[in-house]
């Protein structure tokens, strides 16, 4: 990675000086004109710890005289990064330091600082290559010890005229300043603000020929994908050299020009470091909008070949503005979007279910983070991959940002965060409250005040905000959106064992086994005479649904519960029971948990597919108990369409319908993404956990249906 020091050539041109002394004999020119500068950044050793997870996200710049020069990529997870980049940089002056600083990147957040060196050049020797170690240091703890980085510099005297070189310089910026400056200040304003100005939506297929890692012949391979600071990581398919993923996802695309996408390939090990596979990139510059582009990428540093499909659709779909900018305040305005999500429009462009405007106003009685006994307040309000950021407030506990945020909404089962930090210079923020509130639980226009919580959403913290939220949102859309793939979530907190969570998820799915088991004996109970009024009637139902069975009658009788319940709940007698006093009685021994933290990545499998397991079976019950009544609408939609279907329509011409439909997906379209509609409605339903803490679920009990 080349960057020349043009792009900042309107200012004055300063020289950088390197760490420690030189016994080289040769020194470079009293007074050469010009210097060229060549640094490879190679690694870094030993950095500091700055996620929770117990790793940093790091990445290094460069600065002259206060202006940045040169910031690297991010290593994701990696306490000793391998950078290997190279920049060029021209100076004429050896009296400047070159101020190197390392920073944890955090999405949508302050990122952490990680330390800083200076880089001196004074007795370098000319035209030599001299690795160097810089020990990363705190100003403010200079005690601490940060870890190290290592560099390859190289400084050369420029050939030819001074003058000359200074008018190329000069020139060279006088072309691009304007158009060159102006798109990177707007770039700038777009990211700081994530105001992203279209979607890159990429389908991962599959590879063939991939080098194998494991002794077995085979490998255990997933693909890291990463736009800017955005992330994604696939699924892992075990054991195969031609993996087939078939995953979609989409990143956010904030340059105007484009970028690349970065690509690369791993082999899964429990218990070690990942085998690096292979990497490949995108340049999504030369690509056209609103058409799909099929990649087959060869692996460098590896072997065989990816196959991906790439599509850009250009986007204006979040913004900010001020009150006095707000759309849905303008009756006409209002008018049209209404328009816009009428049931008229429902089949046109199913992803764009709706739109949710939020006015954050102010927020009072807020926690004092700062030894000023104050907080340089600021907000940063999430919609699923979506993130806006206010301004900061400073020295301020009662802050007004008065800001008015715009989302598209893909998902209507999304839950919208809005979350409260105090802003800290060189470090990371600190954390002052959050809500998290369900779309589907918005009531429009409603001035509210929200009182903070902790991260968790476990308990209340200090202060208050005060939020006004409109969601116009296309029902039928929103019931169709239900039955594919949730969005997933770019950044998401780094899977931890926890014994409190193992012990939960045994009792959970304890408590889905006690029900078969119990509704087993009641079953059995009726064929043992237990109670003669319970065994004739059942007998005489038996009689009765035999003889006169259709296929039809099964998503018919599954109406039942969920009119039952529904007559329940009307009538105020709520069945559905808060999970949180069902004592925990599931015993495991400390020496057992220890064992399980010493493989834990085979714990946390097991913590997570017995919260998967669970999960399953409490979103099955809520959906008949009308946990979320859109949803459960929804469910008796379907199971009326389906008696309709299976009544008129012989079952045999129903299964041959879904064979050919089956058997011709892969003809018909070759690059198709699987899906189960089943397991993507149940994936909306929320399990007891989430019913638990209805503020930190996208889904709660208190749903009105939006009918």
């Amino acid at each position: 990675m080349i960057v020349w020091l043009t792009s900042s050539c309107c200012v004055s041109l300063q020289g950088i000086n390197i760490a420690g002394s030189s016994n080289a004999e040769t020194a470079p020119p009293a007074n050469p004109g010009m210097y060229q500068l060549d640094i490879t950044l190679k690694r870094g050793h030993n950095l500091a710890i700055r996620d929770r997870g117990g790793t940093s996200d790091p990445y290094v710049k460069f600065k002259i005289a206060g202006k940045e020069v040169f910031r690297s990529r991010t290593i994701n997870k990696n306490l000793n990064p391998v950078w290997d980049e190279r920049v060029s940089l021209l100076v004429d002056s050896l009296r400047e330091p070159l101020y190197v600083k390392v920073f944890d990147y955090d999405f949508g957040l302050q990122d952490d600082f990680m330390g800083s060196a200076y880089l001196y050049l004074e007795s370098l020797e000319n035209q030599r290559t001299l690795d160097v170690t810089l020990d990363l240091e705190d100003p403010q703890y200079p005690e601490h010890n940060l870890g190290t980085l290592e560099l390859a510099v190289t400084l050369s005297p420029k050939e030819g005229d001074f003058r000359e070189a200074t008018m190329l310089l000069k020139r060279s910026c006088k072309r691009s300043s304007k158009q060159q400056h102006s798109s990177m200040r707007l770039s700038d304003v777009h990211r700081k603000a994530q105001l992203w100005r279209g979607i890159v939506s990429i389908s991962l297929i599959e590879a063939h020929d991939l080098q194998p890692m494991d002794a077995n012949g085979f490998s255990d391979p997933y693909v890291k994908f990463r736009l800017g600071h955005q992330k994604y990581k696939s699924k892992t398919i075990p054991k195969t050299l031609n993996p087939q993923w078939r995953e979609q996802f989409d990143f956010h695309l904030y340059e105007e020009q484009g970028g690349f996408i970065d690509i690369t390939v791993w082999d899964k090990d429990a218990g070690k470091k990942d085998d690096f596979m292979g990497r490949c990139s995108i340049d999504l510059s030369p690509l056209s909008k609103e058409h799909t582009h099929k990649f087959d990428l060869p692996l460098e540093e590896g072997e065989g070949m990816l196959v991906l499909l790439v599509t850009l659709t250009g986007a204006a779909a979040v913004s900010i503005s001020d009150l006095s900018v707000n759309i849905l305040d303008d009756t006409h305005e209002r008018h049209q979007i209404r328009q816009r999500y009428s049931v008229l429009r429902s089949f046109h462009n199913l992803k764009d279910v709706g739109v949710v405007q939020v006015k954050v106003i102010r927020s009072e009685g807020l926690m004092a983070a700062d030894v000023t006994g104050k907080s340089d307040p600021f907000c940063v309000v999430e919609l699923s991959n979506d993130r806006l950021q206010t301004h900061t407030v400073y020295k301020n506990l009662n802050p007004e940002w008065n800001k008015v945020f715009t989302f598209n909404v893909k998902d209507i089962h999304s839950v919208l965060e809005v979350t409260v930090y105090d802003e800290d210079r060189d470090r990371s923020a600190d954390f002052l409250g959050k809500v998290a509130i369900p779309l589907l639980n918005i009531q429009n226009g409603e001035r509210k005040a929200y009182a903070l919580k902790s991260k968790e959403l476990t308990g209340p913290t200090k202060g208050v905000i005060f939020l006004e939220i409109d969601v116009i949102f296309n029902a039928v859309k929103a019931g169709l959106m239900t039955l594919i793939p949730k969005e997933q979530k770019y950044i998401e907190d780094e899977p931890r064992v926890s014994k409190q969570l193992l012990l939960q998820n045994f009792n959970r799915v304890r408590r889905c086994i006690l029900f078969l088991i119990n509704a087993g004996c009641y079953i059995n109970s009726c064929f043992e005479w237990d109670s003669t009024q319970r065994s004739i009637c059942s007998f005489l139902v038996f009689v009765l649904v035999v003889w006169n069975f259709e296929l039809y009658m099964i998503p018919l009788v599954l109406l039942l519960p969920l009119a039952w319940n529904y007559i329940l709940i009307s009538s105020g007698k709520d069945t559905r029971q808060d999970v949180v006093s069902v004592p925990v009685i599931v015993y495991i021994s400390h020496g057992f948990i220890n064992k399980l933290y010493a493989i834990q990545d085979v714990c946390i499998s097991v913590q997570n597919a017995l919260d998967e397991v669970a999960s399953y079976g409490e979103r099955i019950k809520n959906t008949f108990n009308w946990t979320v009544p859109f949803l459960s609408w929804l469910a008796i939609v379907a199971l009326c369409v389906a008696t309709v279907l299976i009544y008129y329509i012989p079952l045999r011409y129903i299964v041959l319908a879904w064979g050919v439909n089956k058997f011709s997906k892969k003809l018909r379209d070759p690059y198709t993404i699987d899906n189960n509609e089943l397991l993507d409605f149940l994936s909306r339903v929320p399990s007891d956990v989430q019913v638990v803490a209805p503020t930190h679920s996208p889904l709660i009990a208190c749903w009105p249906p939006p009918l």
